[in-house]
């Protein structure tokens, strides 16, 4: 009998790019999204479905039953919300209680828990595996950071094997549902960013993240965490400057940087204008310390133990933007195109 793998937040952006890669080496999958049913980003694949909410404990029993390995892959990915302690905070720390909880009544035998680069201590560079964030300031990154220590002290609880991987900024195809990050190369490529606050992002291709995570259920050592992410960051200025290259017929700028205290000034501006219209800032303080960094990754421990080999970035990204303008429509394409 083929191994059972089970995929919560199968139809995001890194749970169906893992499905692709889990029924490509030839294991019996399935996919688990809140509604239950076969979307777009499922469309054509040959995987079960199933109603697995994260939070509702009893679908995700029934969801796990026979499941050898379990990818923890759903979780609220956004920075801000209306009330961030519920929907963001709450709500992911919930979701990994759940479903420590509910493999363990299940008898799964391995969980692949998918956290993130911001559990990890940025204060020292390069990155490692070890060490937590400590900046509580930007609710999601707290989310990961506190979610995971749970999951680890649950797993241990349990009795169960887990690993955890970590990975960075994702970008790809197959994003049916725009994340924050795919969110931020569409503005580039519509010219609306002239304004960049010295921002540097960690891209990664989220097949590689999706292979990543495979080995990590193949291979990866029990109470151990991985880095799925590039050793070094690309700046806002490059991903610009790369799209202007990749379109000279777009009229997209090459932003401006301004004066640390003024974009601060105008972070404030935004968020107290969100805590009175109830819409989300364009910019938050928070980030100002979350991406204003050129961070380092040491990526060795997921070379030498998984086999990680990720794509270089710049080719990531020209890929990416590529397939965004291209605006596809079919499996593999673009939830919207690019006017």
């Amino acid at each position: 009998m083929k191994n059972l793998s089970v995929v919560t937040g199968a139809n995001g952006h890194l749970g169906n790019n893992l499905v692709r890669v889990l029924l490509a080496n030839g294991e019996a999958v399935v996919a688990g999204t809140r509604r239950g049913n076969r979307d777009q980003a499922l469309a054509g694949l040959g995987c079960r479905i199933a109603r697995l909410d994260l939070g509702e404990p009893n679908s995700l029993e029934r969801g796990f039953a026979g499941a050898q390995t379990v990818y923890l892959v759903g979780a609220v990915f956004k920075h801000w919300a209306r009330d961030p302690e519920k929907e963001i905070y709450d709500a992911n720390m919930a979701a990994t209680r759940h479903a420590l909880d509910a493999a363990a009544k299940c008898g799964v035998e391995r969980i692949v828990y998918v956290s993130s680069l911001a559990a990890t201590d940025r204060l020292r560079q390069p990155i490692t595996e070890a060490g937590w964030n400590h900046d509580a300031s930007n609710i999601y990154f707290r989310s990961k950071n506190d979610s995971e220590q749970l999951a680890w002290r649950l797993a241990t609880r349990h009795g169960l094997e887990m690993v955890s991987v970590l990975p960075a900024a994702m970008l790809g195809e197959h994003c049916y549902r725009p994340t924050p990050t795919m969110e931020l190369l569409q503005i580039v490529l519509e010219g609306k960013l002239d304004v960049d606050p010295g921002f540097w992002f960690n891209f990664i291709d989220v097949r590689d993240v999706a292979e990543g995570c495979w080995l990590a259920g193949k291979q990866g050592r029990a109470g151990e965490r991985y880095l799925l992410a590039n050793e070094a960051c690309t700046s806002v200025q490059e991903l610009a400057a790369t799209a202007r290259r990749l379109f000279p017929d777009r009229k997209i700028p090459i932003p401006r940087v301004p004066p640390k205290i003024l974009v601060w000034v105008v972070a404030s501006v935004a968020e107290l204008w969100s805590s009175l219209s109830g819409t989300p800032p364009k910019l938050q303080r928070n980030f100002l310390n979350a991406f204003s960094v050129q961070e380092q990754c040491d990526i060795t421990k997921a070379q030498r133990e998984l086999g990680f080999n990720p794509r270089p970035p710049l080719a990531t990204i020209e890929r990416t933007l590529r397939h965004l303008v291209a605006g596809q429509s079919t499996p593999g394409g673009a939830a919207v195109r690019i006017a």
